[in-house]
């Protein structure tokens, strides 16, 4: 830890709104070099409630919630579609943070889905065509040659975003920031909305 990252949490020193305090640690990561510092491991449920988590990216966040994108058929998309609820996490290492979010999920626009789609490299968004994403599937051949017919497909023309494909957004319920502190006494400041809609902050135990 730098000797920012000493220095214990206080409450009073913490922006009231999660969204503008969540800005300055994710600016704070982007600064200090770390790789893909957009990086969270998404967790989800089944309708039963057996969990699955996986890496995703980050691809926006606002006073809205944060936003992912991903085939809406995967096993993530699925068990979005039984169960809208979802966890993050974020772990910057070399700062001794992590932030996790909790929350209910709700589809972007297709405006949005569009926008940052049409953003998206031309091989990625072949790829999106191409890959029946978390199906089994025969082999690597199965792959390449889908993304080859998609590349035939599209030749000479824009990649349309396939009506499977678009974003997600987390709208938190909880925001805790997780700081490493000494003898194993971290700080863990949680922001929650109480019952007027308001931003409370509480200090959990390590």
């Amino acid at each position: 830890m730098n000797d920012a990252q000493k220095t214990p949490l206080k409450i009073d020193q913490m922006d009231p709104d999660p969204f503008t305090q969540f800005a300055r640690w994710y600016q704070e990561a982007e600064q200090a070099g770390i790789a893909l510092a957009n990086a969270m491991c998404l967790a989800t449920a089944t309708a039963q409630g057996q969990p699955s988590a996986r890496m995703v990216l980050l691809k926006g966040f606002d006073a809205r919630g944060f936003v992912f994108y991903t085939n809406d058929q995967s096993r993530k998309g699925r068990e979005l579609e039984e169960n809208p609820c979802a966890s993050l996490v974020f772990y910057w290492l070399p700062l001794s943070r992590q932030v996790r979010i909790e929350g209910a999920v709700e589809h972007v626009t297709a405006e949005e889905s569009d926008a940052y789609f049409a953003s998206r490299p031309r091989s990625f968004q072949l790829g999106a065509h191409a890959s029946r994403q978390s199906q089994v599937i025969e082999d690597r051949e199965i792959l390449d040659v889908a993304f080859e017919k998609a590349s035939r497909t599209f030749s000479g023309q824009d990649v349309s975003r396939p009506a499977h494909w678009g974003g997600y957004r987390v709208v938190p319920e909880a925001i805790e920031f997780w700081q490493e502190g000494e003898n194993r006494l971290h700080d863990r400041l949680r922001y929650r909305r109480n019952d007027s809609q308001a931003w409370e902050i509480d200090r959990l135990a390590p």
